[in-house]
């Protein structure tokens, strides 16, 4: 479904990304693990054309993206298949729970108002919040909105979502509704690609995880596969110093 070839990216002299390659097949829960600073967040944005590139290739549904060079209409082509949710949530806060749902749907995708109100309610219903369709996002605990942020992208109806460490700015009582509701989504069969911190949600409801550091996958491949027999040493060390104790093999 998607492939990413040889992805390069600096930040003037910072080379953050330094030859990123990955595949994630459809119905994959893909992970992308990593300390702080490996480049995880940039290759998430860099594949949904949030920054450009210096250089590599995408493939996504057989057709072929340079991802430094890439023309508006096919990004916006693109993005009509793909959905991202934030780690901050980037609701509209002058807007309702529903109206930020349905915005996109209406102005973007030209969709009547009844039929994206209608898909609205419905994602809305799907993460729980129907409830709170009316609210705006200072009506709303930071769980409620990253929550609202997910009805959102599923509205779109995409063929993947792609997830920033969509938990790391929630406590860890609101954690779990949000990981709730994505570990749904998993068993749906929704195609997701996530940069996350939290090992259970990566153990126990991925099926594929890539390991990045100083800008470059180090080890990649099937989640009890990495979890269990890590063939690098420093993904090993990584696991080792970030999986609970309990959850360790």
């Amino acid at each position: 479904m998607l492939t990413a070839t040889d992805l390069h990216k600096s930040f003037g002299s910072l080379e953050v990304l330094r030859g990123v390659s990955l595949r994630v097949n459809q119905g994959d829960v893909a992970v992308i693990l990593g300390p702080s600073g490996s480049g995880k967040t940039t290759l998430l944005r860099c594949l949904n054309f949030l920054e450009t590139a210096d250089s590599g290739q995408l493939t996504f549904d057989g057709e072929q993206f340079d991802l430094a060079h890439t023309p508006r209409r096919d990004i916006a082509r693109l993005r009509k298949k793909t959905a991202f949710v934030f780690q901050n949530y980037n609701l509209f806060r002058n807007k309702t729970a529903l109206q930020n749902v349905t915005e996109g749907l209406i102005v973007a995708r030209k969709m009547p108002k009844a039929q994206a109100v209608e898909l609205g309610e419905r994602a809305l219903a799907k993460v729980g919040l129907l409830d709170r369709k009316d609210h705006y996002p200072h009506q709303l605990s930071g769980g409620q909105q990253q929550r609202a942020a997910i009805a959102r992208a599923m509205a779109a109806n995409p063929e993947i979502i792609l997830f920033d460490e969509p938990t790391s700015a929630l406590d860890p009582e609101l954690t779990g509704e949000v990981l709730s509701v994505m570990r749904q989504l998993a068993e749906d069969g929704m195609t997701m690609l996530v940069v996350t911190h939290e090992m259970g949600f990566a153990r126990n409801v991925s099926n594929q995880v890539v390991f990045m550091e100083n800008g470059v996958v180090v080890e990649a491949g099937p989640t009890q596969e990495i979890f269990l027999h890590p063939r690098q040493e420093r993904t090993r060390a990584f696991l080792q110093t970030s999986v609970h104790p309990k959850e360790r093999p």
